[in-house]
């Protein structure tokens, strides 16, 4: 006999067939069974090896789920078999704080402007995210919003949500035809030999070793390209640069800044040594804001959304600190193509 739960998490053993509920319509796979006590690692290698099924056909990882279907997950451990505590309670204070990080809504898309150190999605010890707020700007039915992609913990920027699955599918699809034109703003260490430019260089990350963890440049990697252009400079010790990534690797830019020579500053993990920056009052953050997004609305594609992520008050400051102009023009940020 099969068991079939439409909520909670699964039990210790055997296999399982959860039905998605309406409030889960619309999210991805991996983190949807992340939520039941899955682990990551496991829900990709059930995918690779054909074990995880949904109504009975092989599944992606990153698919994302519809109201009704019957995923069947095989025996597994979770990470946390205590029982499911229900729907996130944002205080007052939380919810008012979500609304604030809000700088676009058209009832089908909204935009963030994320602040550094507030992660995406939850992680070992992460109780506050994004995904967790989101309940903080739920429609008039009680269904919160989809994310769409995710920036880094570390990252401030822009980050789209959409109002339901179905614009939540069609803001995927833009992001891997490559419809999506992303300007990223960082200050490195360093000066780039070119003041712009094109790196090209295969990204591959680390499971073992010194490098655990961490993303390199290797030939085993997957490809990645990201455009860079400088629009100032201090002496030869920093840059205000400009990224616009031509594809969307983990930690791209920031390895690719550092491949160049010019880790990012702030980026203790990629190479950022803060001795050169020791007679500087330097406020600490990694210094890499993704500040704006071009794309054609799903809903009308003659429509182009230009969104821009204002600059985050601790950058400006430190923008000011190492004699840059902070008042940056998108439209005169240009690309060598």
């Amino acid at each position: 006999m099969r068991a079939t739960f439409n909520k909670g998490y699964p039990p210790m053993s055997g296999v399982q067939n959860i039905i998605v509920s309406k409030e889960e319509n619309g999210q991805r796979l991996d983190r949807w069974l992340g939520k039941k006590g899955v682990p990551f690692f496991l829900v990709h290698k059930f995918c690779r090896s054909g074990q995880l099924r949904i109504d009975g056909k092989r599944a992606k990882a990153d698919v994302r789920l519809v109201e009704g279907q019957n995923v069947r997950v095989p025996p597994y451990t979770p990470k946390d078999s205590t029982p499911h505590k229900g729907p996130v309670k944002l205080s007052e204070k939380d919810r008012a704080y979500i609304k604030s990080l809000v700088i676009y809504d058209d009832g089908q898309i909204i935009a963030l402007n994320k602040p550094s150190g507030l992660a995406t999605q939850g992680g070992t010890n992460m109780k506050q995210h994004v995904d967790r707020l989101l309940v903080g700007l739920a429609d008039k039915d009680g269904i919160k919003p989809h994310l769409v992609h995710r920036l880094d913990k570390d990252t401030s920027g822009i980050l789209l949500l959409a109002r339901n699955a179905e614009m939540a599918r069609a803001l995927g699809k833009s992001f891997k035809a490559k419809d999506v034109e992303k300007t990223y703003i960082g200050i490195t260490m360093g000066v780039p030999e070119l003041m712009q430019g094109e790196i090209k260089a295969p990204l591959h990350k680390t499971e073992t070793g010194r490098d655990k963890d961490r993303v390199v440049v290797s030939d085993e990697g997957k490809y990645a390209h990201t455009m860079f252009s400088v629009l100032e400079t201090m002496r030869k010790q920093a840059a205000l640069v400009a990224f616009q990534p031509m594809t969307g690797r983990t930690h791209q830019i920031r390895v690719h800044s550092a491949y160049m020579g010019c880790p990012l500053i702030g980026d203790f993990k990629y190479g950022y040594d803060p001795e050169l920056f020791a007679q500087i009052n330097l406020k600490k953050r990694l210094h890499l804001h993704a500040y704006r997004l071009r794309l054609p609305h799903p809903a009308n594609r003659k429509k182009i959304l230009d969104l821009q992520a204002p600059i985050p008050d601790d950058f400006v400051a430190n923008m000011k600190e190492l004699g840059f102009d902070h008042s940056i023009k998108a439209d005169n940020i240009q690309f060598e193509i």
